[in-house]
């Protein structure tokens, strides 16, 4: 058992108790509740029933990949759950992964693998807390995931943690600090970082000069991660880097352009990706189609816009994602200088509530 307990571990102590508030609204998945979609996805339980196990034993590799795959369970369940149905299960796997590092004994080999563990699920646990609006809290967990990280002498997975603050931060704080948490992000990976994780860390860089209104940094930064993404190393890298691929370097690629107001390169970008895009992927779905319906508004093709609209909130309307929601507002905002075209304006009065 460690002889000091790590700042990290200490804050988390003290706030892990914290939780969601009841009555978070629950979203089906083709018939299926988030309870089912996470027994299949976690099938031994909540990982809280370990903790009594393992006190004061000594844990193994065995152990390490246990915690591993269950935080890629929560992952997977990321990809089709929004935040307000995670929050609890997620802090909750969290919590007893610090309980079990903080109350067993083991190797520097396995306490490593476990502080690492640990990283991931403060990944997840942030960027779920983002996704429900508790961007306060979700900052706290990347912050706890960076010092995990960091004692674990993990350089990828600190680069993620840092990139998902900085990802938040461009969204909902400050874009000039964003651009410095990305570029942190991107020295904690080194050159020598996988492929993927370099090219997520230039993909976060893009995102925060597109919030600060910088055009040619953003168009620079697209292009080295594109470049490092085509790199040599290993193609795949950590778990957690799953999901960045040439498809995803192309939606922040509209994303950026439609931010910036060029919304005839965005709008093909956009159609490319939500062609094939898997449906039960509900919020990314919902939001990348926000994007679509933006640029379509600025390209001065209401019909098309409000269609595109229409469908982005239809398919949002139970999501339980405070950023699918912040999304419809500006969706909405962005279709009130066509008021006076029909499927617009018919729009705009459905959801006359969601402007507020």
């Amino acid at each position: 058992m460690a002889d000091e307990v790590p700042a990290w571990a200490a804050w988390f102590s003290e706030t892990a108790s914290r939780s969601q508030e009841p009555g978070t609204p629950v979203v089906m998945l083709q018939g299926r509740a988030p309870i089912d979609v996470l027994t299949e996805l976690l099938p031994d339980g909540d990982l809280s029933g370990r903790m009594a196990a393992i006190t004061g034993k000594r844990a193994g590799a065995g152990l390490v990949a246990d915690l591993s795959a269950r935080v890629h369970g929560l992952r997977l369940a990321d990809d089709v759950l929004a935040g307000g149905d995670l929050i609890v299960p997620a802090f909750r796997e969290l919590d007893s992964a610090v309980s079990i590092y903080q109350n067993s004994t083991h190797s520097e080999e396995v306490g490593r693998g476990m502080l690492t563990a640990i990283g991931e699920f403060a990944q997840i646990a942030g960027w779920v807390a983002s996704d429900a609006g508790l961007h306060d809290r979700a900052a706290d967990t990347y912050r706890l995931g960076i010092s995990a990280a960091r004692e674990a002498g993990d350089g990828t997975l600190e680069s993620n943690l840092l990139g998902s603050l900085a990802y938040q931060e461009a969204n909902v704080g400050d874009s000039q600090r964003a651009v410095g948490l990305a570029r942190a992000a991107l020295e904690a990976a080194g050159p020598d970082a996988p492929p993927r994780a370099r090219a997520l860390a230039w993909d976060r860089i893009a995102w925060a000069y597109t919030r600060a209104d910088d055009a040619q940094s953003t168009m620079e930064a697209l292009g080295e991660a594109g470049t490092a993404l085509a790199g040599p190393g290993d193609a795949d890298g950590p778990a957690y880097l799953y999901w960045v691929g040439a498809s995803e370097l192309q939606v922040m690629e509209a994303r950026a352009y439609t931010e910036l107001r060029r919304p005839l390169r965005a709008v093909p970008l956009l159609i490319d990706v939500l062609g094939p895009y898997d449906a039960t992927h509900t919020r990314e779905l919902a939001l990348y189609l926000s994007w679509l319906a933006v640029a379509l508004a600025d390209a001065r093709e209401p019909e098309e816009a409000a269609a595109t609209a229409a469908r982005m909130l239809e398919l949002s309307a139970d999501l339980a994602s405070d950023r699918t929601a912040q999304r419809a507002r500006v969706v909405l905002a962005s279709l009130e200088s066509y008021r006076d075209v029909p499927q617009v304006r018919d729009l705009l009065v459905q959801y006359a509530g969601d402007l507020g």
